[in-house]
């Protein structure tokens, strides 16, 4: 996230009057250099507020927990080592009992996520105890001379294991370094979203403490040391100087610059395999912030590549990575179909990771179709429904027959609990589902952009304008944006058009938009706004099937974003189930709820986020295509169509002859026939059709196939297929068009022969 920048007020209050020049001074220059890269903004965390979805409901559960836990009990190991009285707390379990290694990591994913509901609900339950916890704090340290520890010093374990770990001696299983890390970014957090000046006094004495103790390592040492897990403490610091303008935060973050993993990636080369990957992501988290506070282009470089190599060649279908918690070798999926796959907090952490290259970046769609992909298909579903605190898993399997519910190597168990797991995953996930509005819009000056399609409400208080997002994506594949406020005059709205969608269309007040909407671009909307104007953004979606990058015979059913899961309840399975992809067929349009056949019976398939308390498959024994299909294009209609076979569909983005509608219907419209899809014995294609100058009522689609093709089903719900043999296909729909508007819908089919497009394409409207 980009930090706004210190008042005056906020800068006494961190340096006291005497420094504030040069205290300003400083921050002046690292905002300059933070503004001159920095492409797009986020808004705020309570600019945007959900409204009624799964989002909403995940976020709810989350806050439910954050009003319930005991604050007490999360001190008492701090109070403890500090030598206080722990005022007959309880202790917990799991990675927060008192002989844990790494015990007091979680309070810090507590102070950022009470900071977050605070900052966007306005919860004064969680601003209260987050307010508790960092006094308390501040009596933990200020009790350091009788604990004997060194000044600024705040943590759960002894100072001592800090000793040991630069004397490479640490063997208990600790990672000192990562726990320090959740407190400081807990802290931060804090000070910037509940404006706590004692969050900040006891943050800038703990960074004081990290600096004193590597300030006096040589370089090989503290190479050394970073051996170790250490989060992202070169991120934490960092955002400290971008926080303060004052360098010697900037230099102590450059001593965690870990050069066995920053100079193959600066050079982008894949060197994760065998990696412990959460160990890695963190790191690279901070080479954007570090980017930021000092112009330095091989910080970007290091997170642009890392970025890359980790989705293209590390990447599940559900946007989660690693395996037993580690990275395998590139482009190894089909191969790590395990219990133990996409660790919770690895997704977590991606996804910070694509927010802030998102703001570098605007203009690349893929960012923010892995993150869509990522939030919506592992995140969200890694919470369980059923629980009233939002609990989550550890590990979301995806071995075939897989099913939620798996605590980690260490630890083991299920789902987390509410005082006995404290595993880093429950951190992640307590922080995620209190920021799942921070990447819905972003802006730059007067334009917005709109990533994501999300029930939410923006307040755009900088410039008095309030967006409101109403949808039930990605149930419907329409979403509208009502602009209302201080709106007049010309400014932008830039809408995403993702990758797997084609046949989009942008309408303002039902009038349909002549503006570009090419897959995997932005639609930019330039107009003279009024207040109550109504975008309605429609992404037609379709069933793809994406294929592990080792084996295109391996591949997950995807509907638009949302990735599918095969119901197999208490069945067990051994291996992929083969699916018949023509069979796949929605059979409903309130819900994604779909049919298909494998192994020669019928199972259901549903969206992975929901495929909750039942054995499930993601991955298919049928052929798909790496990343999912190329979006396709729009070639000029007058060219003839060809398709060549093969063993895994292609896409040939072709179009067939265009037919116009004729009287007596209520109105002119006109159909194109794509194909786009193409592999030996079947096809993908669409027809989109489009109304003329005048409304439409309805409309009637029919063509014949001149090679033995045969439609087997529609992919939008809405539709009803009327008649399909294997020489004529005919789909009627009874909806109305609004004058230029357009609609598209998608089938599969089989062949015996050459996927040529159809003869006798006719459209009527009724």
């Amino acid at each position: 996230m980009s930090f706004p920048p210190l008042s005056r007020r906020h800068l006494l209050q961190v340096t006291g009057a005497a420094a504030v020049t040069s205290a300003a001074a400083a921050l002046v220059g690292s905002s300059a250099v933070e503004a001159a890269i920095t492409q797009a903004y986020a808004f705020d965390l309570g600019q945007v507020r959900l409204t009624a979805s799964r989002w909403l409901d995940n976020q709810n559960r989350t806050v439910s927990y954050l009003r319930f836990v005991d604050v007490d009990r999360m001190l008492y190991n701090f109070r403890a080592n500090h030598r206080l009285s722990t005022n007959g707390a309880a202790s917990n379990g799991g990675w927060d009992a008192p002989n844990f290694p790494f015990r007091t990591h979680m309070q810090g994913h507590f102070l950022t996520a009470w900071a977050q509901a605070w900052a966007v609900l306005g919860d004064t339950t969680c601003r209260d105890k987050a307010t508790y916890m960092v006094a308390e704090l501040a009596k933990c340290q200020t009790n350091n001379p009788a604990a004997g520890f060194s000044a600024g010093y705040l943590c759960g374990f002894p100072e001592s294991d800090f000793d040991n770990l630069e004397a490479g001696r640490l063997s208990n299983g600790n990672v000192p370094y990562y726990v320090i890390h959740k407190t400081l970014a807990g802290l931060l957090d804090v000070w910037r979203l509940l404006g706590s000046t004692q969050a900040r006094d006891v943050l800038l004495k703990l960074a004081g403490w990290v600096d004193t103790r590597t300030a006096r390592l040589s370089s090989s040492q503290m190479q050394s040391v970073l051996n170790t897990e250490f989060g992202g403490m070169n991120a934490v610091l960092a955002d400290i100087h971008l926080q303060t303008g004052d360098s010697r935060w900037l230099t102590t973050a450059q001593r965690f610059d870990h050069a066995a993993v920053f100079n193959p990636l600066a050079s982008n080369s894949d060197q994760l395999n065998g990696l412990h990957a959460n160990t890695q992501v963190p790191k690279w988290i901070g080479a954007p912030r570090e980017y930021r506070a000092t112009n330095t282009t091989r910080y970007r470089d290091i997170a642009t590549n890392a970025w890359n190599i980790a989705v293209t060649g590390h990447t599940y279908v559900i946007g989660g990575n690693s395996q037993a918690e580690h990275f395998r070798p590139r482009n190894a999926i089909a191969g790590y179909l395990a219990k133990d796959t996409c660790e919770h907090c690895n997704t977590y952490n991606m996804l910070k990771l694509t927010h802030e290259l998102i703001t570098l970046y605007p203009e690349r769609v893929d960012l923010v179709d892995f993150y869509e992909r990522a939030l919506l298909n592992h995140i969200i579903g890694a919470q369980n429904p059923a629980d009233g605190h939002g609990h989550v898993t550890y590990f979301t399997p995806l071995n075939p027959g897989g099913r939620r519910g798996v605590g980690p190597a260490w630890g083991g168990g299920t789902w987390s609990t509410d005082y006995n797991s404290f595993w880093c995953c429950q951190g992640t996930g307590i922080e995620v589902n209190t920021s799942l509005a921070n990447s819905i819009y972003f802006y730059n000056d007067t334009t917005l952009i709109v990533n994501m399609f999300f029930p939410s409400v923006l307040n755009w208080t900088q410039r008095g304008i309030t967006v409101t997002q109403a949808t039930t994506y990605p149930v419907s594949d329409t979403t509208t944006l009502t602009v209302t406020g201080t709106v007049s005059g010309t400014w932008t709205m830039r809408i995403r058009i993702p990758r797997w969608t084609s046949g989009a269309t942008v309408s303002v007040n039902g009038v349909a938009q002549d503006i570009a909407t090419t897959p995997d671009s932005y639609a930019v909307l330039t107009r003279s706004w009024s207040s109550g104007d109504t975008v309605t953004v429609r992404l037609p979606m379709r069933v793809t099937m994406w294929a592990a990058n080792d084996n295109t015979n391996v591949s997950a059913a995807v509907y638009g974003p949302v990735v599918l899961a095969g119901n197999y309840g208490n069945t067990s399975l051994s291996s992929p189930p083969s699916l018949n992809v023509a069979s796949v067929a929605r059979t409903s349009s309130g819900s994604l709820a779909f049919s298909a056949t494998a192994n020669g019976s019928t199972v259901s398939l549903l969206p992975f986020y929901d495929a909750q308390n039942m054995n499930y498959t993601v991955y298919w024994n049928a052929p798909g295509q790496v990343g999912g299909p190329t979006p396709p294009t729009a070639p000029p209609t007058t060219a003839t169509p060809t398709a060549t076979a093969s063993a895994t569909p292609t896409v040939s983005p072709t179009v067939s002859p265009t037919a116009t509608s004729s009287p007596p219907g209520s109105g002119q419209a006109t159909a194109v026939y794509r194909i786009t899809g193409s592999w030996s014995g079947g096809f993908q294609a669409e027809v989109t059709v489009t109304a003329g100058a005048a409304p439409i009522k309805g409309w009637t689609v029919s063509w014949s196939f001149p090679n033995g093709q045969t439609v087997n089903q529609l992919w939008n719900g809405t539709y009803t297929q009327s008649g399909a043999n294997v020489s004529v296909s005919n789909v009627s729909y009874n909806g109305a068009l609004a004058a230029g508007a357009s609609t598209t819908f998608g089938f599969l089919g089989t062949s015996t022969g050459t996927n040529n497009p159809p003869t006798n394409l006719t459209c009527t409207t009724t």
